[in-house]
């Protein structure tokens, strides 16, 4: 198969689909590699590296996209790019659509076959596409929170572990999955006093033991998310439906009873944000102030530090990709959890949880295949 790896084009976003020790598995598959000029320079990987991983380098991006079967990226496809994408072409990439409906239609009117990288599943009921990226930003909302905290940034100027004599921040997590554990970790790494809310009491007995007492655990109920945000220093949303948009947890109403400069970090922004008043935005303006509170909602964090994501992320998802490149449909049809990770095929809205949302008929991945 003719494998296409174009430059990443958002805002602030040096990550790329594939390292040059990928490229050299899919060529040993015996599939061609065309990787657009610099597609790499976010990750010190020069056009050179790729071929000699066995890669063809394209001038632009048209040139990958007209002459590649299958487009393996990083971020959902921008405008320009999902213009460029037709029927019988597979895309491989994160597409987080529940919250993006103008991307959904674009790639509907492509005719694409999209499989997202967020919804891929499994035996063990996880999101192992997801996984890496997630505790990629679980501790980067850490680092991220504690530079919103200083007087500069807007903050309440405090030092996240304090010091001898004056108190630690208060970290407030909303969700205790993979992204909530590692925002956990990192702050309670730098002395933070840290509560996770979370409704599983399996898990909650799971993190009890895994930080030993060091984090508080608390069942998520209204009450409970008053009485924690009005305390806390930083809140970490890390909530997640796989598909769906995220919930809407805290509240504007809310906001007015949280401290002045305390941090609200948004990890869930890829999927719509789980605060009210969240909005996205980028590393180059990473924050905005409503009601006194500081906002932190980019939409790419891992995309800061891309050359530890770009190497975990394909860690992740190169087993699967071979397989679409090896297989083509037929690799859907086989694999049960690559086929959740179908989201459009052919016009038509394959994931359950896409569909709802934004309100388009849904075709069961296993019909829309036949």
């Amino acid at each position: 198969m003719r494998v296409g790896v174009p430059k990443e084009i958002k805002n602030n976003e040096f990550r790329v689909g594939l390292v040059p020790g990928s490229v050299r598995e899919y060529v040993a598959h015996g599939h061609q590699v065309l990787v657009e000029t610099g597609a790499g320079a976010g990750i010190k990987a020069s056009d050179r590296d790729y071929e000699a991983a066995g890669a063809k380098i394209a001038p632009d991006a048209a040139t990958v996209f007209k002459n590649s079967e299958m487009i393996v990226k990083v971020k959902e496809p921008q405008p320009s790019e999902y213009a460029q994408l037709r029927d019988g072409q597979i895309l491989y990439t994160y597409l987080h659509l529940a919250p993006d409906p103008e991307q959904t239609r674009g790639l509907l009117k492509s005719g694409v076959t999209g499989v997202a990288y967020e919804t891929v599943t499994d035996d063990r009921g996880g999101l192992p596409l997801l996984a890496p990226m997630s505790e990629v930003a679980g501790r980067l909302s850490i680092q991220a929170a504690a530079s919103a905290l200083t007087a500069p940034a807007g903050g309440r100027g405090l030092l996240m572990g304090g010091v001898p004599g004056v108190l630690p921040a208060k970290v407030l997590v909303i969700g205790g999955g993979v992204v909530g554990l590692h925002a956990a970790k990192m702050a309670a790494g730098l002395g933070a006093e840290v509560t996770i809310l979370d409704r599983s009491l399996h898990r909650m007995a799971y993190l009890d033991e895994i930080f030993g007492g060091r984090v508080k655990t608390r069942f998520s109920t209204f009450e409970a998310l008053d009485e924690e945000t009005d305390q806390a220093d930083v809140v970490v949303g890390a909530v997640l439906i796989p598909g769906a948009s995220a919930p809407k947890l805290v509240t504007r109403e809310m906001l007015k009873g949280m401290k002045k400069g305390a941090v609200l970090v948004d990890v869930s922004i890829d999927q719509g944000g789980c605060f009210e008043t969240s909005k996205p935005t980028t590393h180059a303006e990473p924050t905005y102030v409503i009601d006194g509170v500081v906002h932190y909602c980019v939409a790419n964090m891992p995309g800061a530090v891309p050359l530890t994501s770009s190497h975990a992320l394909n860690n992740a998802t190169l087993a699967y990709g071979l397989q679409l490149a090896d297989k083509g449909l037929a690799a859907l049809k086989e694999n049960k959890h690559l086929r959740n990770g179908l989201n459009v095929h052919r016009g038509k809205v394959t994931h359950e949880a896409v569909a709802k949302a934004l309100g388009h008929d849904y075709v069961p991945a296993e019909k829309a295949l036949n």
